[in-house]
């Protein structure tokens, strides 16, 4: 294995943008892609919005901050990256048709030596694995959001990843600052969302019986179990539709209705209300993001 100096991060939404930043910041140059170039402009907008907060705070330098800016690029041409790049990071949508079409294509212009890690906790590496001829250097590599913040990433391992691809996305991981997990049998969730699905499904359970409340059950697990945010206070923050797909795409693979997203979940995916990223979710939020008090889901 070479050693890891360009990394190539796959879709500019508020993971892969802050993927990026993490890989800036620990001395990596890195190019972040993504189709759209308004997706781009958004992504590097919320990024200096960010580091800015962080140079107030004392949490990082302004020549540190400015460093980083000048390792990162961002395109919507993916093969000038493509062709450089020692390690790819996807964090695109989460559908597996598109990424088994993204690995094919990045397998095809991306040089032999070049690790091919899925961001997701959804797909595990066997069902993208063999849309490429390098299966052995296809790993999942799952940061958590925040990701500029949040130091643990789980290392899942497919029955075709090799020991030296492992060996060095954890290399990379700690270079870049975080404390690797690494699975040796893949399973989809993982350890983190599987058990936060847990919780997640049974607090969807107990606002869809009546029992009580969003704002209800969310001040319970932060004042009674010591979370640092509710189960839908998180899943406003990552993404309602995150969720979603990810259910929808263990139905597909199980065929047990109970994997089938939840009507309350279905109903804000439909209606477009998909969290912060949305202005609105199970809570409502106002241009900076910030929680509107008083306004929170209701069915319809």
């Amino acid at each position: 294995m070479r050693t890891i100096e360009r990394v190539l991060v796959i879709g500019a939404g508020t993971m892969g943008a802050q993927i990026g930043m993490v890989g800036a910041l620990a001395g990596f140059e890195v190019e972040v892609y993504d189709p759209d170039e308004a997706a781009l402009g958004r992504a590097h907008a919320e990024l200096e919005e960010r580091t800015a907060r962080n140079v107030e705070k004392g949490r990082l330098t302004t020549a540190e901050r400015d460093a980083a800016f000048a390792r990162m690029s961002f395109g919507t041409d993916l093969a000038p990256p493509a062709v450089k790049a020692d390690f790819v990071i996807e964090a695109a949508v989460e559908k597996l048709d598109v990424k088994r079409q993204l690995f094919a294509e990045l397998d095809r212009i991306t040089p032999p030596h070049t690790i091919l890690a899925t961001n997701s906790s959804g797909f595990v590496p066997s069902q993208i694995a063999d849309a490429t001829r390098r299966p052995d250097r296809i790993c999942n590599m799952h940061f958590f959001n925040p990701a500029l913040v949040m130091r643990c990433i789980e290392i899942v391992r497919g029955p075709q990843t090799s020991d030296e691809t492992v060996q060095a996305t954890v290399a990379l991981a700690e270079r870049l600052g975080k404390l690797p997990v690494v699975l040796d049998k893949e399973i989809p969730g993982f350890v983190a969302n599987r058990i936060l699905g847990a919780v997640r499904d049974e607090a969807i359970h107990l606002l869809e019986s009546g029992v009580a409340s969003v704002q209800a059950i969310d001040t319970v697990c932060r004042t009674a179990l010591g979370y640092p945010m509710g189960p839908f206070e998180l899943m406003d923050l990552t993404g309602i539709d995150i969720g979603y797909h990810t259910k929808k795409a263990r139905y597909e693979e199980s065929g047990d209705p109970k994997d089938l997203p939840s009507h309350s979940v279905t109903e804000l995916v439909e209606r477009g209300e998909l969290g912060r990223k949305a202005g609105k979710g199970w809570y409502a939020y106002d241009e900076h993001g910030n929680k509107i008090e008083g306004l929170t889901w209701t069915s319809r």
